[in-house]
């Protein structure tokens, strides 16, 4: 059984393709290795990938957001399941450009729709993330909860996309899971996220900027958890059984939250680094940024429920794990 992973040369998507071809599955990527990051991460990414599984693996450079593009690169291949991981990722770029997320993380979004549609595909998991809770103050953030208030156009984009899931369901029947992301953390990270710029920081003897003044809070999830999470979502697509689904929905439509189930202060985050790093960090305590949440924190009773998701690594285990793959992957 195959499976398209777009964002394969991202972060998840990476590690996603990883997990289904350690399995013995075929896996068609899909990225066009936009500079929004290190193109040359993403490469390295792929190239594992391609040195690991062989002809397992095929991968397709295109833009999703371009349907003409999407649909001559998938023309000829062959694939049942859909995991959608790509998209233009990041709280703060969106408002700096914020066209770039309503091409990619919409119409992109849309495009992937009508390729499952199509394709009459069995299951389309897609990216969802905390950030749709915005301006909730009540903690744990539920999916049960309502999600109106975004705080930043990336968050408006990711419950757009959960809309536009909502309404494929109900008018196509095309089942389809979307998960809410909680701070994904770990080796072959993302190079923006705050982990990685605070390790790069301390080796390079500058100072990190300690957004919030330090007092923030972040639910915390290890890559090996959310892919175990993503991976058994794809296993178990949604009934079409009238029953109401995680998230309310009762077309074959579920929501989940993938977090790690604990908030962690970001003070603790910063010692775990320091300690793996064996230095200390200089630090600039900084104001809240535009868009930004003081706290995140998942209830994942309905993925529990649902699928037997239970993360497994806390924080002090994943940040040493992904620390030494830094110092791997730099030569430091």
């Amino acid at each position: 059984m195959t499976t398209l992973v777009t964002g394969a040369a991202g972060f998840i998507g990476f590690h996603v393709s990883q997990r289904l071809l350690a399995r013995g599955e075929p896996v068609i990527g899909l990225d066009n290795f936009n500079d929004y990051y290190s193109v040359q991460l993403k490469r390295d990414r792929i190239a594992k990938l391609g040195k690991e599984h062989g002809n397992s693996f095929h991968m397709v450079e295109a833009d999703f957001a371009d349907d003409g593009v999407l649909r001559e690169g998938l023309e000829r291949l062959d694939f049942d399941r859909i995991v959608h991981l790509g998209a233009q990722a990041g709280v703060r770029y969106s408002i700096e450009n914020p066209y770039a997320y309503a091409r990619s993380n919409l119409l992109g979004h849309l495009n992937l729709l009508e390729i499952a549609r199509a394709r009459r595909s069995s299951h389309l998991v897609y990216a969802s993330s905390s950030s749709v809770y915005g301006g909730n103050e009540t903690l744990p953030f539920r999916v049960e909860d309502r999600v109106d208030h975004p705080l930043s156009l990336y968050a408006a984009t990711k419950k757009s996309d959960e809309l536009m899931s909502e309404t494929y369901a109900h008018l196509y029947r095309l089942p389809q899971t979307g998960l809410r992301f909680f701070t994904v953390y770990g080796p072959w990270g993302r190079p923006d996220m705050a982990m990685w710029l605070f390790v790069k920081a301390i080796y390079a003897g500058e100072p990190i900027n300690v957004f919030g003044e330090g007092n923030m809070r972040r639910d915390f999830t290890y890559i090996d958890d959310i892919v175990t999470g993503v991976v058994a979502a794809l296993d178990n697509p949604p009934p079409d059984d009238g029953g109401e689904k995680a998230g309310g929905s009762k077309a074959p439509h579920r929501l989940y939250n993938i977090g790690n189930h604990k908030s962690e202060e970001l003070s603790r985050m910063i010692e775990l680094i320091e300690e793996a790093c064996g230095r200390k960090a200089q630090k600039r305590l900084m104001p809240m940024q535009p868009g930004d949440v003081r706290e995140t924190y998942a209830d994942i009773s309905a993925i529990e429920r649902d699928l037997g998701f239970t993360p497994a690594t806390t924080i002090d285990v994943g940040i040493p794990r992904f620390v030494d793959w830094y110092r791997s992957y730099h030569g430091i």
